[in-house]
């Protein structure tokens, strides 16, 4: 096959590739078991998700800024691990001995390479939600769980949060208030339904707060992270970006990339809708950037293995060519669920862990792009791969998939370095000349790195 690249034709920048430490971190946080060379297990973890020297080098972590169902035992939860710690012990107090398991491991993260947190926010802390839950109940459908009068305590709750742990010396880059305003969240996790309007608002809220309180320039705000890329995208779009407080303290629309299957065809046409959104936001805000912050393979059974690696890379190509997304954000980033999710498997009993190739497939990307490199146009003669390239001044780094069951080969260019991952390899690096010819092995991610 024939790959050309042309680095005059230049895309969005990239700013990296991250996972949130939901549902496993405030578990993992407090194993202090060691392995046979003496080094904790948690320690290990972080280190594979975040060293660029002994893992995949991921720079960004997000942080759940829990609600607190897990001190008071209110709402139906599916699993003990989707209740959160809050830091909320009452109006304007706080005690920051809570969760300290996740706080740990998002400064261990911190410790290994991750230099953005994103704090998140799934429900509102209990005491200001109408229901005093962290979701509504049952007969509660398409309500939302805060109250107009609550928008400010809600506000001030997390910029107290986030400002004390930015005074700690945490790289807090971005406060994402809201998430998949869009579903119902009767249940299950912690979750909070808004209208479009009401999600504006409530992010107007905080941008007069951030004002208030002068804290414009130390983060910035982040959202609203809508679910699913075919539904309602466009509503909550424009009223979010309709307040000019909120355009002061915002760089970026926040989505989830996520896309359940539907009976109907039309609807089944991933490409189509990326390319609608896309073409939506270059007409009416050509100059806003947007982030993928949420995605994860969502099939049942544990499957560590390539068939869903491929899948977790195919969506991250097209997120980057199609959306033009400038970073990337897994849901979790470690599982105990049986589920297809999560880059590292946990046993709770045994407190242990498994590497899956959703893992090294994302070191593909993580491991090499440099940040702030500029995507830049490639294309390659056979259809069947994806690929996508970037650029900065001192290196070009290719990332082919090749989601075939047949094997492919490329000519190196030049001196470059590859990294591969299928079946048999892990992020294997190897050197080729000039007119040598790669090996593009079938169900495979290969970067390619040219300096």
């Amino acid at each position: 096959m024939i790959i050309k690249i042309d680095s005059s034709i230049k895309y969005q920048k990239y700013e990296g590739i991250g996972a949130s430490g939901a549902w496993w971190a405030q578990i993992v946080g407090g194993w202090d078991n060691k392995d046979e060379s003496g080094e904790e297990i948690r320690n290990i973890i972080s280190k594979l998700l975040y060293s660029k020297s002994e893992g995949i080098g991921m720079h960004i972590y997000r942080y759940n800024i829990g609600a607190g169902s897990a001190h008071s035992g209110n709402g139906e939860y599916s699993d003990f691990a989707r209740r959160t710690e809050s830091f909320d012990s009452g109006e304007c107090k706080y005690d920051f001995s809570r969760d300290k398991n996740a706080v740990y491991m998002m400064k261990q993260a911190v410790k290994d390479g991750a230099d953005e947190i994103v704090f998140f926010v799934n429900s509102p802390v209990e005491r200001v939600t109408k229901n005093g839950w962290s979701h509504l109940k049952k007969h509660q459908l398409f309500r939302t769980n805060l109250s107009k009068k609550n928008y400010k305590a809600f506000a001030d709750y997390c910029l107290d949060v986030t400002e004390h742990f930015i005074n700690e010396g945490i790289p807090v880059k971005y406060l994402s208030p809201i998430n998949e305003p869009f579903w119902i969240w009767t249940g299950g996790q912690e979750g909070c339904h808004y209208s479009p309007k009401q999600a504006g608002k409530v992010m107007r809220c905080f941008a007069n707060k951030m004002k208030e309180r002068n804290l414009i320039g130390k983060f910035k705000l982040s959202g609203v992270e809508n679910g699913d890329i075919r539904w309602f995208n466009k509503s909550y779009t424009r009223n979010l970006l309709k307040y000019p407080a909120v355009r002061e303290v915002i760089d970026s629309v926040d989505l989830h990339s996520y896309f359940l299957y539907q009976p109907l065809p039309f609807f089944n046409d991933r490409i189509k809708f990326l390319n609608r959104y896309r073409k939506w936001m270059d007409i009416h805000y050509p100059d806003m950037p947007i982030k993928m912050s949420e995605w994860t393979h969502m099939v049942g059974g544990k499957n560590p293995n390539m068939d869903s690696a491929i899948e977790v890379a195919k969506v991250m190509i097209e997120d980057f060519t199609l959306l033009n997304v400038t970073s990337w954000q897994h849901w979790i980033a470690c599982s105990h669920y049986d589920y297809h999710d999560g880059l590292i498997y946990l046993d709770l009993e045994k407190q242990t862990y498994q590497t899956t190739k959703r893992l090294f497939v994302t070191g593909n990307f993580s491991k090499y792009i440099p940040i702030g490199s500029k995507r830049i146009e490639v294309k390659c003669s056979d259809n069947s791969i994806l690929i996508t390239a970037f650029a900065n001044e001192s290196r070009t780094v290719l990332i082919i998939v090749n989601p075939t069951t047949d094997k492919k080969d490329y000519t190196a260019p030049s001196d470059v370095l590859v990294s591969l991952t299928d079946k048999d390899n892990n992020l294997t690096e190897t050197s080729f000349n000039e007119g040598d010819r790669i090996i593009i092995p079938p169900e495979s991610v290969t970067t390619v790195i040219l300096k």
